[in-house]
C-alpha cells in the first residue's frame, strides 16, 4: 500500500540526493583507511594512489610520510603544495586530491529503507540526506527514525520525525550525522480489521486515525455490516487483552484488532 509519506519521501529524498552529488567535497575530513588519489598538475610522475594508514599518514614521492588524517581535502592539498614548493621540488604546484573510497567516516542506514547499508559522510550530511542516499523510506517504513551513537563509551538514542520535517517545515530539527552513527527506520505501526468489511487485513496506522477512517481503508462495510456493532481487541500496557465497544470517532491504537459485526435485521 503506497502512503502519502512514501510519495513525499521518495520525491524529497531523491531531490536531496541529486543536490548532494553536486556539493563540493573539499571540506571532507580525511581519516584512516580512506583511499585517495593525488595528482600534481604538469607532473604526471607524482600521481599517487594511496590508502591513509591507521595513524593518519600517507607516503608521497619525494616527500616521504605526510600526516593528513584530520585534515580536510582542501587543507591536505595546501599542505602538499607547500611542502613541494618549500623543498624546491615543484614551482607553484597545483595539487588535487580525489577520494576514491570513503572508509573513515561511515554510518549505517538500516531498517525499512530501499537500500540499507553503510554510507560515507563525504560532506556535512544530515540524517535525512543519508536516508535519501539509501533510496528513501519504503512503504512499510515508519515516520520515525532512530539514531544511535556511542560517545565516550556511552550509548545515546535520538528520534527524528520524518513526516514533521517533510510536511510541517521543521527542517531545523534535522540531525547532523557523525561517523559511527546507526540510523534505523523501524516498521510503521499497523492495525487489523476484519469481519463485515470489504477488504479485511492489516493496514498502516496513521497519526490520529479514527475507527471510521480505518473502516474506510478496509473498503467500508459490506451490505451485512453494521456501524453500530464494532469492537476492538486491544492490549493494555500490562499486556492484557481487552475487548471494548468502539464508536466511529474512537482513536485507533497500534496493533488494534477492529471487528465489524453483522446487522441484526
Amino acid at each position: 500500500m503506497r502512503t502519502p509519506l512514501g510519495i513525499c519521501s521518495q520525491f524529497f529524498f531523491g531531490a536531496v540526493a541529486l543536490l548532494m552529488l553536486s556539493t563540493s567535497r573539499a571540506d571532507y575530513l580525511l581519516g584512516p583507511n580512506d583511499l585517495i588519489r593525488i595528482t600534481v598538475y604538469g607532473n604526471e610522475d607524482l600521481a599517487t594512489e594511496t590508502r591513509i594508514s591507521d595513524s593518519g599518514k600517507i607516503s608521497f614521492p619525494l616527500l616521504g610520510e605526510i600526516e593528513v588524517g584530520g585534515l580536510s581535502v582542501g587543507e591536505a592539498e595546501n599542505l602538499i603544495e607547500r611542502l613541494l614548493s618549500d623543498q624546491g621540488y615543484v614551482r607553484d604546484p597545483q595539487v588535487n586530491i580525489a577520494v576514491q573510497e570513503y572508509r573513515s567516516h561511515e554510518v549505517a542506514v538500516l531498517g525499512f529503507v530501499n537500500n540499507p547499508g553503510r554510507y560515507a559522510l563525504d560532506t556535512a550530511t544530515t540524517v535525512t540526506q543519508l536516508i535519501a542516499l539509501a533510496g528513501g523510506v519504503n512503504p512499510q517504513g515508519d515516520d520515525r527514525t532512530i539514531v544511535t551513537r556511542v560517545r565516550n563509551g556511552k550509548t545515546y538514542r535520538e528520534e527524528l520525525n520524518l513526516k514533521e520535517l517533510l510536511e510541517e517545515g521543521k527542517a531545523t530539527e534535522d540531525i547532523v550525522a557523525e561517523a559511527g552513527d546507526v540510523i534505523f527506520v523501524p516498521r510503521a505501526p499497523v492495525f487489523y480489521i476484519h469481519g463485515e468489511v470489504q477488504r479485511p487485513g492489516a493496514y498502516r496506522l496513521e497519526r490520529n486515525m479514527t475507527v471510521a477512517q480505518a473502516i474506510s481503508l478496509g473498503g467500508g462495510v459490506t451490505p451485512r455490516g453494521s456501524l453500530r456493532s464494532i469492537t476492538i481487541k486491544r492490549r493494555s500496557p500490562e499486556d492484557r487483552l481487552t475487548t471494548i465497544d468502539a464508536e466511529l470517532d474512537e482513536l485507533v491504537q497500534k496493533d488494534d484488532v477492529i471487528y465489524v459485526g453483522e446487522r441484526w435485521f
